[in-house]
């Protein structure tokens, strides 16, 4: 019989990751308290001491959170900024607010917006393979034509989007809310769509061929004009 051991386990620290509403704010503040910064806005600590944290975010003068609560909203990211940014090699763009943004027609592989906020942004046309938007904010963005094959939207907000002709082939949809989304013409070869919430998906001619569809909502969709062959 195999033995844990229990040192390495009790002295394993669970990361903590702190949101705030500048990156260079929470450069400082890893700075200042002893610990991660992540390259955007967040800082990664193993123990979240408030009052430390608290006194920090006051003299940078920012407001800040856990991840995964209200989520601090970093000040909206100028699209030539970010696609500068993007060229010189950074990926991390975890909760960047691009609300409205227009990046149509380029080539955003691999790039992570977690928690990213893209509202009604136009990312038509787009290379986004491989990219992670978990938990982003992707309400009535347009993705027309866009290739986000093997792409991961987990619990990712598409209400009314514009998924139509998109290649979501092997993406990963868990729990996602595509809530009024237009996949007419879309590939979702393989895709994961597990408890999704698809009401009022139009899937007019849409490849659903080996999708999993295990615990989805289905109200007022139509299933019967997809592909599933």
């Amino acid at each position: 019989m195999k033995l844990i051991n229990l040192t390495n386990w009790f002295n394993h620290k669970k990361e903590i990751i702190l949101l705030f509403d500048s990156i260079v704010a929470a450069n400082e503040i890893a700075m200042m308290l002893n610990a991660q910064w992540d390259s955007c806005n967040g800082v990664i600590v193993t123990v979240c001491n408030e009052v430390a944290v608290n006194t920090a975010a006051q003299l940078c003068e920012v407001k800040w959170c856990h991840q995964g609560a209200e989520k601090a909203v970093l000040v909206r990211l100028k699209t030539d900024e970010f696609l500068q940014r993007y060229a010189l090699g950074e990926r991390n763009f975890h909760n960047a607010n691009l609300r409205c943004a227009k990046l149509l027609s380029t080539k955003l592989s691999q790039i992570n917006l977690s928690y990213a906020h893209l509202n009604m942004a136009d990312v038509s046309q787009t290379n986004l393979t491989q990219a992670n938007f978990t938990q982003a904010d992707l309400t009535g963005a347009n993705l027309r034509g866009a290739d986000l094959s093997q792409a991961q939207l987990i619990s990712t907000n598409l209400t009314q989007a514009n998924l139509a002709q998109t290649n979501l082939r092997k993406a990963n949809l868990f729990r996602a809310n595509l809530t009024q989304v237009d996949l007419t013409n879309a590939d979702l070869t393989g895709a994961n769509l597990a408890q999704a919430d698809l009401t009022g998906v139009n899937f007019h001619l849409c490849n659903l061929s080996g999708v999993n569809l295990e615990g989805a909502k289905f109200i007022e969709s139509e299933l019967s004009c997809a592909k599933q062959c």
